[in-house]
């Protein structure tokens, strides 16, 4: 589904990872404590409350209806470390070439290269099966996800100001975009 081979082993320098497709049973909780720990401290996802186990089971369902991957890094002892996937920009029809995608990485494992690899495979999978721009809403003061964007060909299409409020503050939305050589021949309809 992800576009990447299943099970891919890399090395962030200290230890084998591996990528793999993510599934309910098996990272259901890992995802749902990523997401959590997101939404009680930081401004990566705009909420307030803690989602709950339950949602999870839903969650996946939605993505995989519409064959939206779920891909993981996992650690040696299959501990999961960050995930990514994408799902659709805007539900009207004629917006069917675009995906806005989701990355998270554990707090603990931040800047050793997983959002990278992450991000590349999210990049690889929406290739693959024929869409036009990935696009990621981004925490404006979030200059790591940022960078990282950037980094990987990403350009900055737009920033709405105080478009959420957390932690006492507004907070500014940025958008980043990147456009895919694909597809081939993109219809109306």
């Amino acid at each position: 589904m992800s576009g990447a081979p299943r099970e891919t082993p890399w090395h962030d320098g200290a230890e084998t990872l591996r990528r793999v497709d993510c599934t309910l049973e098996r990272h259901g909780t890992a995802i749902l404590a990523i997401l959590n720990d997101a939404i009680l401290n930081s401004t990566a996802l705009y909420e307030y409350q803690p989602r709950e186990a339950t949602s999870m089971a839903a969650w996946f369902a939605s993505r995989a209806a519409k064959r939206y991957p779920v891909i993981g890094i996992e650690d040696g002892s299959g501990e999961l470390l960050g995930f990514a996937s994408y799902g659709a920009f805007r539900p009207h029809a004629a917006y069917k070439y675009s995906v806005e995608h989701l990355l998270y990485v554990r707090a603990d494992r931040r800047r050793r290269g997983i959002g990278r690899d992450l991000l590349r495979a999210v990049i690889a999978a929406a290739g693959t099966q024929g869409y036009h721009l990935l696009v990621g809403g981004i925490d404006a003061a979030n200059r790591a996800s940022i960078a990282l964007h950037e980094q990987l060909g990403f350009t900055h299409a737009g920033t709405i100001r105080e478009a959420g409020f957390k932690f006492g503050r507004w907070l500014d939305l940025a958008f980043y975009q990147l456009h895919l050589p694909t597809p081939e021949d993109p219809v109306d309809g």
